[in-house]
């Protein structure tokens, strides 16, 4: 049997702990960035292409393989890493190879960066490599955004809708 001061103990330790709870759950505040600034986010998850050609297999290698892993067509599973770079009034503030997941390399590469900038207007320009070209860019997007204040504009990219999209 529970004695009375034993009860009011426990009272007393969940009051507390319930208090202490409330408290740290809006003190002491926190903003992720000054509510005066903006936020530009480059955030994406994209697969480049092949590393390397799929090549056609002649009747001989075809013969060679067990009759369940015939295919007239051989293509690599690995993909190239992602060449990003984003400039934000005319500054480079960003530049990456992201290299594609997937224990093979065969996944899609992401990127997730968040960049301060003060409220206004804003030139971006950002440009991708997702191919086995060793110069320049397959895709690239240059826009003039307005930044409000305490908000974010956030860089997408789909290859299959165009390209570089402002969301």
């Amino acid at each position: 049997m529970l004695k009375p001061a034993r009860i009011g103990a426990q009272v007393c330790v969940y009051a507390i702990f319930a208090g202490l709870l409330g408290y740290l759950s809006v003190s002491p505040s926190y903003t992720r960035f000054d509510p005066a600034m903006g936020m530009i986010k480059l955030s994406f998850s994209h697969a480049g292409q092949p590393k390397t050609e799929c090549r056609r297999l002649t009747q001989e290698q075809l013969n060679e393989l067990a009759p369940n892993m015939r295919k007239a067509v051989d293509c690599p599973r690995e993909r190239v890493s992602l060449l990003v770079e984003l400039e934000v009034d005319n500054e480079l503030v960003y530049r990456d190879f992201l290299p594609p997941s997937g224990i093979a390399g065969d996944g899609a590469s992401t990127a997730y960066q968040s960049f301060p900038v003060e409220a206004g207007p804003h030139s971006l320009e950002a440009r991708l490599r997702d191919s086995r070209r060793e110069q320049g860019f397959d895709w690239t997007m240059a826009r003039e955004v307005e930044v409000r204040p305490g908000k974010s504009v956030v860089i997408d990219f789909r290859a299959e809708t165009g390209g570089f999209k402002i969301l």
